[in-house]
């Protein structure tokens, strides 16, 4: 007895798998932030405004 193939759901089922895979190297690539001085974003927070308004007169 001849086995049909389910090529159009294999190729389906090997491309959800694949996006998969690259979903979870890309979260494995991004780098961990850590010791955050938040008083110092604070403070170019602050600053930045002023800057960009007077490049922009």
């Amino acid at each position: 007895m001849a086995v049909t193939r389910l090529k159009r759901k294999d190729r389906k089922n090997k491309a959800r798998q694949n996006n998969k895979v690259r979903v979870i190297k890309q979260l494995l690539t991004t780098p961990v932030i850590k010791n955050v001085d938040v008083e110092e974003l604070k403070a170019r927070f602050a600053t930045a405004p002023a800057a960009s308004t007077a490049a922009a007169e």
